[in-house]
């Protein structure tokens, strides 16, 4: 004979199943962390595709050499392969706008210092707001430039700056591009140390080095790794390095304070950047994982190799420089009027 229910006996079967479901589904939910959403479930899954590593810069450069010495890496911790995405042009500011738009939670960049702390200011457009639309994950090398001159001129730093305030505005000096650290960092040294040199602005630091030693430039602020073979060899000779202290980099080198420039303490840096855009747990994972292959022991060695320094990688140091130098920068870009199209 076919079972048969009571209408009342089947709603409480029915209402039974729903109630243990749904209590089944309460104690997954205090199972899980306090604050976790279903917005983290899905970031507990990231990432879920490759990275997108954009860099600002041509094949060969400082950044992206940096950046392929942090690719695999990355890519071994993450578990997802890591690409890197070279978008030169513009002093660095079309990689940072690729960075500034990126909105796949899977794309970062390393941006310079020029397009975080001076490109607001220099430039009457820019594409995006380097106060508000990144967010910092680590900072990856810091190295002061070098104050070079001709080896006919000497190392000796004050005959050096006697003879550069002698000259006036006959002395030139030469950088690798308006807007450049260079520039910006000779106007102040100009300003610190009381002498007067035109700038020439090259698109290159070859082009710099090689009228420095043929003579047609007075003096020039250049990145260490182009210049340290040359002073090295007697080709060209360094008056100082422009941090408040002597770098290892350079250690038999005077440093600002020692030259009188008390108030100067120039560096230039690359800094790993995300989207403001990056959910804050992805950001976070982001980082710790990026931290964890810039504190090893073989990629210090290597930026070390290459000219560079690195004391503190946190987002909160980094973001600490960054305000600093913007600070710097605005005022002197405002001071002297400076401004690019």
């Amino acid at each position: 004979m076919a079972a048969s229910y009571h209408p009342a006996l089947l709603f409480m079967t029915i209402d039974r199943r729903h109630l243990l479901q749904s209590l089944a589904g309460f104690a997954a939910a205090a199972a899980l962390p306090a604050g976790w959403t279903n917005a983290h479930a899905a970031q507990a899954h990231w990432p879920s595709k490759p990275l997108r590593f954009i860099v600002g810069y041509p094949a060969g450069s400082s950044p992206d050499m940096q950046a392929r010495m942090i690719a695999q890496p990355l890519a071994q911790i993450l578990g997802q392969p890591v690409v890197v995405d070279n978008r030169p042009g513009a002093s660095g500011n079309i990689g940072a706008d690729q960075v500034a738009r990126a909105s796949d939670d899977h794309s970062f960049g390393i941006v310079g210092n020029g397009p975080l702390t001076s490109s607001q200011a220099l430039y009457a457009k820019l594409p995006y707001d380097p106060v508000k639309d990144f967010a910092p994950l680590a900072l990856v090398g810091v190295s002061p430039l070098a104050c070079v001159v001709p080896a006919s001129a000497g190392a000796q730093t004050d005959k050096a700056l006697a003879s550069l305030r002698q000259k006036g505005n006959a002395a030139s000096y030469g950088s690798t591009g308006l807007g450049s650290g260079g520039h910006l960092g000779m106007e102040l040294l100009k300003d610190a140390l009381h002498f007067e040199a035109v700038h020439i602005p090259f698109t290159g630091a070859p082009g710099v080095v090689g009228a420095l030693m043929g003579g047609q430039l007075d003096c020039a602020l250049l990145p260490i790794s182009s210049v340290l073979p040359l002073v090295q060899s007697g080709k060209l000779a360094a008056l100082a390095v422009t941090s408040a202290q002597r770098t290892q980099l350079m250690p038999q080198t005077p440093s600002m304070r020692e030259i009188g420039a008390q108030d100067v303490n120039i560096e230039v840096w690359n800094a790993l950047m995300a989207p403001a855009s990056m959910p804050a747990a992805i950001r976070s994972q982001l980082s710790e994982a990026l931290l964890k292959v810039l504190n090893t022991a073989d990629i210090r060695d290597q930026l070390l190799r290459q000219a560079w320094t690195l004391e503190d990688a946190s987002p909160a140091a980094l973001q600490t420089r960054i305000s600093s130098d913007r600070k710097m920068y605005n005022a002197l870009i405002a001071k002297k009027k400076l401004q690019l199209e």
